[in-house]
């Protein structure tokens, strides 16, 4: 190891976490050393302060449940990075998460390129995901926006209109919030301005959902088969 490596290390070691004067200087950086721990060290910090809200994540888990055990289901919207965490949390309520049981209605309105390129070449691009709204969602559904900065006008369209329909909504997002977190019923904000560090804290909290439902979904299940009182 070079003495230019072992001082990044030694740097290291020194403190939980590298710190930078600016953020230019922290893009510059170039020492593979320093920028996994940075990278490590900032998710830790992030995902911990996600127990901070765990109030909130209970609250969106009992509606999410009550949503889907009484026929309705969870629409997920999303741009880019986030608009495969919609996919990915879609399949696991589709598919399975931890456990064999039935399938969970969720729809990813970012996955259909004829419904989407059709709306933003006829409506403009804003419009993509309050369209499917307009015509999936009813009041016994859940419209879950995610945008790291909160500022996404077509997720938030897509907000507004299962509002106007009288569905719940929820939106992931980061620190500042944006517009998504004024007009959503429950907003999660993730403590972070780095748009990794949301999106990995968003995906997180999903799972942690997914968890939670399909254990009351297996119960209610059980239930009705008669193998729980």
């Amino acid at each position: 190891m070079s003495h230019t490596q072992d001082d990044a290390v030694e740097r290291i070691s020194m403190s939980p976490a590298v710190t930078w004067r600016t953020q230019r200087e922290r893009i510059s950086c170039t020492d593979p050393e320093i920028i996994f721990r940075q990278a490590i060290d900032d998710h830790l910090a992030v995902v911990q302060q996600l127990a901070k809200q765990q109030e909130l994540l209970m609250m969106i888990a009992g509606r999410m449940v009550e949503t889907i055990l009484s026929g309705g289901k969870i629409l997920w919207c999303g741009n880019g990075g986030s608009a495969a965490d919609c996919q990915h949390l879609a399949a696991e309520f589709v598919g399975r998460f931890r456990r064999e049981r039935r399938g969970l209605a969720s729809v990813a309105l970012t996955t259909d390129s004829s419904i989407l390129t059709a709306i933003g070449n006829d409506y403009g691009y804003e419009e993509i995901f309050s369209r499917q709204v307009e015509a999936l969602c009813t009041t016994r559904d859940m419209v879950v926006g995610i945008s790291t900065s909160g500022n996404s006008a077509n997720v938030c369209a897509a907000v507004k209109e299962a509002k106007r329909i009288g569905a719940f909504t929820v939106g992931f997002t980061g620190i500042a919030g944006g517009e998504l977190a004024r007009i959503v019923d429950a907003p999660l904000m993730v403590a972070s301005k780095d748009t990794a560090r949301i999106q990995e804290t968003h995906i997180l909290a999903g799972h942690m959902l997914c968890d939670w439902v399909e254990i009351a979904a297996c119960t209610d299940d059980a239930r009705a088969q008669g193998e729980v009182a």
